[in-house]
């Protein structure tokens, strides 16, 4: 398998993998956020309209398990498929530093994007939920992220064409 095929199957089985994690074994936050991780890593190799379609349907998915504040997965899932697609012009090659950082401040701002929709009678303590979970849960992800993709080799330099 070449080394193409095996980032995009990784790309395919990192929210498959959140799925599992989070639902099929109810792990919650000892969890780490693949979905998200997911959906930023496939954002940079398709255009805006694809990214944004598939971040909708995986934050659709995210939706469909939660009981309130249905679509705010979707939109925020959406807007970082956006976000995520249009990287891709603003930064080349996909360095160490520069994957681990995308990776933890696309991680973070999916937290902060949907701790403003959900409203203020669903919020947790900002403080506390952007200012310490946050963070830890954008770095847990970041890390893992990584090391799966280190661990399978799927690793590369450079973005796809």
């Amino acid at each position: 398998m070449n080394q193409r095929t095996l980032y995009r199957t990784i790309l395919v089985a990192l929210p498959v993998l959140h799925f599992l994690l989070h639902v099929g074994f109810g792990l919650d936050r000892a969890a780490p956020d693949l979905l998200t991780v997911g959906i930023l890593l496939l954002a940079r190799e398709v255009r805006m309209g694809p990214a944004a379609a598939i971040g909708f349907g995986l934050g659709l998915l995210e939706d469909a398990f939660s009981i309130r504040a249905f679509g705010a997965n979707a939109l925020s899932c959406t807007i970082l498929g956006i976000f995520g697609s249009r990287s891709r012009d603003l930064f080349v090659g996909e360095t160490f530093v520069f994957l681990v950082s995308y990776l933890f401040l696309g991680t973070w701002v999916r937290g902060l994007l949907h701790w403003l929709i959900i409203g203020p009678e669903l919020r947790p303590d900002g403080l506390v939920t952007l200012l310490v979970h946050g963070p830890v849960d954008a770095g847990y992800a970041a890390l893992v992220g990584i090391g799966l993709l280190l661990a399978t080799g799927a690793w590369r330099s450079e973005p796809s064409a």
